[in-house]
């Protein structure tokens, strides 16, 4: 049996993943990764002390080791300043997937090999399987419940040393399997909103970091019909927030392009063929593979954003992207977000958004 370090959040998820493995024998210790604190009077409402009384809670009640890793310098290093780095340069970051690789499988799996741990374990939705030659791969959680979009930046060494104790479970099963051990957060609810401020608007926290710039919001035709506040409070593909009304026609106005030289947010009706709002072409970069090589993918498809399926792609490699072209097109393919890679149901890698190519 195994020594594992697993990371507690204090929710359902990660409880039931410990409970599980130490039910299977193995020797658990539990650690709570405390990345955000809002201490500096900075705007978020994460619940951190809340989540560290359920952790040591959970912990106590199974009779593990319970320990807090104080994290806050590295996530504003390597997730905060990431975040506003992007949004300072008009594309749409994904803190929650970097969470993950550079946090949960980086400092958080480092600590754990310093400390003589065999393997990290999670509450993610996502499963394992081992390989005849060594590897491993990721493939997709139980049916209902997929969380390995969130994994698609992982690379190997990251992926050996991983356990998903839930990853096979359905979601309603999880709650169930919480009350068979008695958990004390078996009727916690789950956590909302962005991963390390809690249930708060975007925009209201990046207002604390990145100045208004105010600027027209402008149709395709350069006609305004109204004004932002930001380029990088909008994203492509944005409906709700805009403050501009719905046509005479009640059709409702969509993001569809920024212009940061003439600081304008273009938007156009949403209909099945509105420009630039879909696309079936893209160029992906800062390629990560799980395993081997993308071109060896035999049934190669592409997710750009969670809860969304994955889709056939061709892949044209042009030095260090990948040009992509969807079997069918797809709705605001967004510059900076992150295209999860596929090979039926087994995840080999992921890239960022680079460029949307518009044709005809």
């Amino acid at each position: 049996m195994a020594q594992i370090l697993a990371a507690m959040s204090g929710g359902v998820d990660s409880s039931v993943a410990a409970a599980l493995l130490l039910e299977q024998g193995h020797e658990v210790v539990g650690a709570y990764m405390k990345n955000w604190t809002n201490e500096e009077g900075l705007p978020g409402d994460c619940p951190w002390e809340q989540d560290i009384i359920d952790a040591r809670a959970v912990c106590d009640h199974l009779g593990i080791e319970f320990r807090i890793l104080s994290l806050t310098d590295e996530y504003r290093d390597r997730v905060v300043d990431y975040l506003l780095t992007g949004y300072r340069n008009g594309v749409t970051p994904n803190p929650d997937v970097m969470c993950n690789r550079e946090m949960k499988f980086g400092i958080f799996l480092e600590f754990a090999k310093a400390q003589g741990f065999d393997k990290i374990a999670t509450g993610h939705y996502a499963q394992i399987r081992e390989n005849g030659d060594g590897s491993s791969d990721i493939f997709r959680g139980a049916q209902g419940k997929d969380q390995t979009y969130f994994l698609a930046m992982l690379e190997q060494a990251q992926i050996q040393p991983a356990l998903f104790p839930i990853g096979h479970i359905p979601k309603p099963d999880v709650r169930l399997e919480a009350e068979r051990f008695q958990l004390p957060v078996a009727k916690k609810k789950d956590s909302q909103g962005i991963c390390f401020i809690g249930d708060i608007k975007m925009s209201d926290f990046l207002a604390h970091f990145i100045e208004n710039n105010p600027g027209p919001i402008v149709t395709l035709e350069g006609k305004q019909v109204g004004q932002h506040q930001g380029l990088h409070l909008h994203t492509l593909g944005q409906r709700k927030g805009l403050g501009v009304a719905s046509n005479t026609h009640g059709k409702a106005y969509v993001v569809v392009a920024k212009r940061p030289e003439s600081n304008a947010l273009v938007v156009a009706l949403e209909e099945p063929d509105t420009p630039y709002l879909w696309a079936d072409k893209c160029r992906v970069g800062s390629i990560s593979i799980t395993n081997r090589p993308l071109r060896e993918s035999t049934d190669l498809a592409a997710q750009p954003r969670y809860r969304h399926p994955s889709v056939p792609v061709e892949m044209e490699e042009e030095g260090d992207s990948v040009v992509l072209t969807f079997a069918e097109p797809q709705r605001a393919l967004t510059p900076g977000q992150i295209c999860a890679f596929y090979d039926s149901d087994t995840l080999v890698g992921g890239g960022v958004f680079e460029e949307i190519i518009y044709e005809g």
